[in-house]
């Protein structure tokens, strides 16, 4: 069975109504990143942080899976897929992927704020759990923080991933715009005959220099034309 590694970005999850971080009216046009997404911001301002991911973990409950979401889950129909994302949400589990490699982090997850990586802490709140407060604590009796892997720190599972892309024989990015690293080196781990996808509806520039079958779609549509070609209903 050919293995298909799924890349994705914040325009996988925006047809879902979740908002992106970079394009006009993102997230970062509301709260500067400094403050709610850096170690230092945190650091400076616990409070802040913790209401603006309590406010994003309630919006997830709000929302549902699209049909782009769906059909990479339809995917393992015919190929063995991980899904490797920059997303936080928990939108590709909830429409039935199987594999879902997260390099920046799980909303519905918290950790300790001493040893934020450490298995031991990191544990997946349900839903009446969302509103994190001011005083709840890890099992080393630190605030809990969000598991969100924030600028200026490492990325655990990039190298999960690049383990992953290099295996794969279709690789297929949708909805981000390669610009973030470490996630955007990814496709430079890909065989040299790996068949390659991009689905967005914007200009991206591929700056691989390996041919990327374009298609200037949004997820959902974009995910419709690509099973058609990958052979997958």
């Amino acid at each position: 069975m050919k293995k298909i590694v799924v890349l994705t970005g914040a325009g996988m999850s925006a047809e879902s109504g979740i908002s992106t971080f970079r394009d006009a009216g993102g997230l970062w046009d509301q709260y500067p990143v400094e403050q709610v997404a850096t170690p230092e911001g945190y650091a400076a301002n616990p409070q802040l942080v913790t209401d603006f991911y309590n406010t994003r973990r309630r919006q997830l409950l709000t929302v549902e899976p699209n049909e782009g979401h769906r059909l990479v889950a339809q995917l393992e129909k015919a190929y063995e897929v991980v899904v490797v994302t920059q997303n936080v949400d928990n939108l590709h589990e909830r429409a039935g992927s199987s594999l879902v490699i997260h390099l920046h982090g799980e909303l519905t997850k918290v950790t300790s704020s001493f040893q934020p990586n450490n298995p031991r802490y990191i544990r997946e709140l349900a839903p009446e759990e969302y509103e994190v407060k001011m005083g709840d604590t890890a099992e080393d009796g630190s605030q809990l923080r969000p598991f969100i892997v924030w600028f200026g720190e490492a990325v655990p599972n990039i190298e999960v991933a690049a383990d992953y892309v290099q295996q794969a024989d279709i690789v297929i990015i949708i909805g981000t715009s390669l610009n973030v690293y470490p996630a955007a080196g990814l496709l430079y781990y890909a065989k040299s005959d790996a068949e390659l996808y991009l689905i967005d509806p914007a200009d991206v520039n591929v700056p691989y220099g390996r041919q990327v079958q374009v298609i200037q779609k949004g997820a959902s549509e974009g995910m419709r034309e690509l099973c058609g070609i990958l052979g997958v209903s």
